[in-house]
């Protein structure tokens, strides 16, 4: 078995890879952070390691710029591939809402000078 044909069949995978994937975060690393953060739960309890392991039909709240994202994992991918495979690894759980401040900020926020 190649190892291509052994990742489609494992039947979980890690939150960071899995956020890194499906295009939450622009580097692993990051999504990594986020998870460390608390910012990210998965079926109604904050997740505080990136090693946190995810399923297929897991729920899993994640903010995303000012925005907290609900989503049901549909696939886990093999990749990261283009947005639109991106798009085919989850479905919206529920509505995005608003949130008053994000719940994390990229390091190099620099919105303080706009003000």
């Amino acid at each position: 078995m190649s190892e291509t044909g052994a990742a489609a069949q494992k039947s979980s995978r890690r939150l960071d890879q899995w956020l890194w994937f499906a295009r939450f975060a622009k580097s692993r690393s990051l999504a990594a952070r986020l998870c460390t953060a608390g910012a990210v739960s998965v079926n109604g309890v904050a997740v505080g390691k990136a090693n946190h392991t995810v399923r297929t039909g897991d729920v899993v709240v994640v903010p995303q710029r000012g925005w907290e994202r609900t989503v049901r994992i549909v696939a886990l991918g093999v990749r990261r591939g283009p947005a639109n495979e991106a798009r085919t690894l989850f479905e919206e759980a529920a509505p995005a809402r608003r949130t008053e401040r994000p719940a994390w900020e990229p390091l190099l926020l620099t919105d303080e000078a706009d003000e």
